[in-house]
């Protein structure tokens, strides 16, 4: 008897070990999209305002259209996933991304393009965290880094790619093709989805929409990427129209925190959370490196840019290097984490993240290519060793069910550290010495301290393997 039953435990963990790596594979198509867009539109910002006939300052809200739109659906995503199935809530977020980039391909205004922008955000708001959790759900703790691993190269990959497929996009064809190419694609990962994706994780109608924490939360989160955004484009954070917004998004955020402790039984984002030691150190992990590294995004083809004099396309492809090195290490640490915990792999990839780094803050003294390529190999080196161990431990430091509320501040507090990271660094450029080459070296040493800060909740993760979080 023992052979049969042994061999119908293997063929059963077969089947599930293909469903995992099926839905992971689905799910990651979508996350794919919604990183190139959000990269993709930067190189097209131009020829956008020349077609629409609008002033760049108008257009720019294109980009912070959509950020803010992603901001506010993001904290209520764990409740819709829960409330009407996961599987559900990411094949409609995933229609409303493709209709969204629909109606941005045939935009005939600029005010149109931003609205239908901010639908798009509404379904990539949605998208990201849902997904995460549904992978999360499906991988359980055993397979957890392995899959978040294997899930995060591409994910790398899409922000890298996003300004060279756009770059390629402007250059050869008309505009609204960065648009429109998600359609085909998207449309295909709906048809895929509807008849492989399995129902991950279980609804719980029962649950009450946090009605009062939302009306805190989600204005609060626009308000303060708002904030951030306009403090970058101002040149200070004290600007007229900047410190408004930021003192009204903190007021409401720190009305919810009071809110989500003392009032909702079942809030939008449970806050203790952050009393689980692992969950804490990932995701404050999470907001430090999203500041650092984001913003790192945005200044190194900007350098090349306005320094090197390069084009929009070649700069997108000098980044290469820094995603070649992610993907190298990415898969390796999700093996790693499985047996030997987060601490020890993610403390070695801040520490490459930080020797990578160097180089860039030396620019006024023009240091050789090769070594700001070998730079980027290693920085790309070290994102890949901390992607991976901070997002598992996030998921193994929550209950299977917990992981839909889990993915939206993993999500939230990320978003909001790359726009305060990115604000910082514009702020700081803008405000530099008349050298471009010296105030993008002096801005890469924030980008360095920010980077060094992450070492602090690295400290608070498990050491090991099975340690408590």
């Amino acid at each position: 008897m023992t052979a049969p039953v042994s061999a119908r435990a293997a063929r059963s963990t077969e089947r599930a070990d293909a469903e995992m790596w099926r839905a992971a594979g689905i799910l990651l198509c979508a996350a794919v999209l919604a990183g190139l867009d959000a990269t993709i539109v930067n190189v097209g910002i131009d020829a956008v305002a020349r077609d629409l006939g609008a002033p760049l300052s108008t257009v720019q809200w294109v980009m912070t259209g959509y950020l803010l739109a992603v901001s506010v659906v993001m904290p209520i995503s764990g409740w819709v996933s829960e409330r009407f199935g996961a599987k559900r809530t990411w094949l409609f977020s995933v229609a409303v991304f493709v209709g969204g980039s629909a109606l941005c391909g045939l935009a005939w205004s600029a005010p149109a393009l931003i609205a239908f922008r901010v639908v798009q955000g509404i379904g990539g708001g949605m998208m990201q965290p849902v997904g995460q959790a549904m992978v999360a759900q499906a991988a359980g703790p055993s397979r957890m880094g392995r899959v978040m691993a294997v899930t995060s190269v591409p994910v790398m990959f899409a922000p890298v790619l996003g300004p060279v497929l756009g770059g390629l996009i402007v250059q050869g064809l008309d505009w609204r093709w960065m648009f429109l190419v998600n359609l085909p694609i998207g449309a295909a990962v709906l048809l895929v989805a509807v008849r492989w994706l399995p129902s991950i994780g279980a609804r719980t109608p029962q649950n009450r929409l946090d009605l009062r924490g939302l009306v805190l939360i989600s204005p609060g989160l626009a308000a303060l990427v708002y904030g951030f955004t306009a403090a970058g484009e101002a040149g200070g954070f004290t600007a007229p129209g900047t410190l408004a917004p930021l003192l009204l998004g903190a007021a409401l955020l720190v009305a919810y925190a009071v809110h989500a402790l003392r009032g909702a039984e079942v809030p939008l984002i449970d806050l203790r959370f952050f009393a689980r030691r692992g969950f804490a150190a990932a995701t404050g992990n999470s907001f430090l490196l999203g500041a650092s590294l984001y913003s790192s995004m945005l200044l190194i083809p900007l350098y090349y840019q306005q320094v090197q004099q390069v084009s929009a396309l070649a700069a997108g492809l000098l980044l290469a290097p820094q995603a070649f090195g992610t993907a190298i290490t990415t898969y390796l640490a999700g093996r790693l984490t499985d047996r030997l915990g987060p601490r020890p792999l993610l403390l070695t990839g801040i520490g490459a993240a930080l020797a990578g780094t160097l180089a860039f803050t030396q620019l006024a003294a023009g240091p050789p290519g090769w070594l700001l390529t070998a730079s980027l190999v290693l920085r790309g080196i070290g994102m890949g060793l901390t992607m991976a161990p901070g997002m598992t431990a996030v998921y193994r430091s929550v209950a299977r069910h917990e992981a839909p509320r889990a993915a939206s501040a993993l999500n939230v507090l990320n978003r909001v550290g790359g726009s305060l990271g990115t604000a910082l660094l514009v702020v700081v450029l803008q405000n530099g010495d008349p050298n471009p080459a010296a105030a993008f070296g002096d801005t890469f040493w924030w980008a360095f301290g920010l980077t060094a800060l992450s070492l602090v909740p690295a400290f608070l993760f498990p050491s090991r393997e099975g340690e408590s979080t």
